[in-house]
């Protein structure tokens, strides 16, 4: 029990530090990722047209589309899958119906970690940025606008 709680407190400050400073793919992201989505985004991962051809024999594998590197990740960001990790990643706190998104589960064993980890990926997004806009209006989501955009940080 003590070693979670120090665990956790170590997170913790080493989330807050990060977050004071500039978050980046490089220091920040790209080591979560690793630890936490590669091994069903990596390598064996069908690129994205390929996954939607075929998405239940993917996920049957547990596979979702390929993000390898910072060109694919920030192309779930940006264009052309506008807002698909903020959409994915989100804890519900910005979905219109309260729900997180289906890859929240997997930033972390426990709720504090899932919190931690989305705090790092919403400082390296932008918190202005976060928004689960696509790049086309789509139902009662509108589509993203240049000053949204203009928020993103992404640095490398």
């Amino acid at each position: 029990m003590l070693k979670h709680v120090a665990l956790h407190l170590a997170l913790a400050g080493f989330v807050a530090s990060a977050v004071a400073d500039e978050v980046t793919y490089r220091e920040h992201i790209q080591p979560l990722w690793d630890a936490q989505c590669a091994t069903c985004h990596g390598e064996d991962s069908p690129e994205l047209g390929r996954f939607k051809e075929n998405s239940v024999e993917y996920e049957e594998q547990t596979l979702g589309p390929r993000m390898l590197g910072y060109a694919e990740l920030t192309s779930y960001v940006v264009w052309p899958e506008t807002g698909a990790l903020m959409r994915r990643l989100d804890d519900g706190s910005g979905a219109t119906n309260g729900q997180p998104g289906n890859m929240y589960e997997h930033l972390g064993r426990t709720e504090e970690e899932r919190q931690a980890n989305l705090a790092l990926f919403k400082a390296w997004v932008g918190e202005d940025a976060w928004v689960h806009n696509r790049w086309n209006a789509r139902g009662e989501v509108e589509g993203i606008t240049k000053e949204q955009i203009d928020q993103m940080l992404l640095k490398y």
